[in-house]
């Protein structure tokens, strides 16, 4: 850019006095831009920026909880957020390159790091749901499995993943009947949903050598059902009709040994 600027006052005649102001001027506005790129002088704007998009996040968590928005209004809403979210401020905002430093990931499923969260004026201290950044090495998955009396987002932070989605259309707690519903691959950047009404299974297995998660989760969407958590499934079950699987449900260890 100096260059640029050099060629340009060149085209002109200048006077010797001239010329020294100019190019004085033009290595002092380089020199400050340098000085302010080095000491993060924009540090706070994109903590904003990030932040602003979690508070959003947090108040359509207030509104699922409080029956406000249906799940899968939520689920809509959520993957419309997701869309503009600025990958590059929320990786600052995280401190991503902090937290993944010299991590060992498991042999076996995700790591699961517990990224803190800046103090930024606006976002609340209290969030509705839960978060944390899964880790993983390729071949290894966040294993399938569905959810009960939960509202969960994923957002692919870095790296490339095998998603796979089932609608839970029965439960008689010992087998699961599913119909799949999704299986993509998913790039760094997209992001996906889940609740108790809509794609309720979920399997996401890395397709690179790093990969990694933003999940959030809220637990206790509908606060009159006490039952909440993961339910884990084995999805290579009996094939029924309409695309039906009769699927097996499997403690979590037995799950992570066959998937994981």
């Amino acid at each position: 850019m100096l260059a640029s600027f050099l060629a340009t006052e060149f085209a002109m005649p200048l006077t010797r006095r001239q010329f020294g102001q100019d190019t004085l001027t033009a290595l002092v506005t380089y020199s400050l831009l340098d000085l302010l790129v080095c000491r993060d002088a924009w540090g706070d704007e994109t903590k904003a920026l990030a932040a602003r998009w979690l508070k959003d996040l947090n108040d359509l968590s207030h509104d699922v909880k409080g029956k406000k928005v249906s799940q899968v209004d939520w689920q809509k809403k959520v993957d419309s957020l997701f869309e503009n979210v600025d990958l590059t401020d929320t990786l600052k905002f995280l401190d991503f390159e902090k937290l993944t430093a010299n991590i060992k990931y498991r042999d076996q499923g995700e790591l699961s790091l517990k990224a803190k969260l800046p103090a930024v004026e606006g976002l609340p201290t209290d969030l509705v749901f839960g978060h944390q950044v899964f880790a993983l090495t390729k071949d290894r998955s966040v294993v399938p499995h569905g959810h009960n009396n939960m509202a969960t987002a994923f957002l692919i932070l870095k790296g490339a993943f095998r998603g796979r989605h089932y609608d839970r259309l029965e439960d008689d707690g010992q087998f699961m009947i599913i119909r799949p519903t999704l299986d993509r691959s998913f790039a760094t950047g997209e992001h996906s949903t889940v609740s108790d009404y809509k794609d309720n299974v979920h399997w996401f297995t890395a397709t690179s050598d790093q990969a990694f998660i933003f999940n959030i989760h809220i637990m206790n969407v509908d606060p009159d059902i006490k039952n909440t958590g993961r339910v884990y499934i084995d999805p290579s079950g009996e094939k029924l009709s309409d695309n039906r699987i009769r699927a097996r449900r499997v403690s979590a260890g037995e799950v992570y040994k066959l998937y994981g």
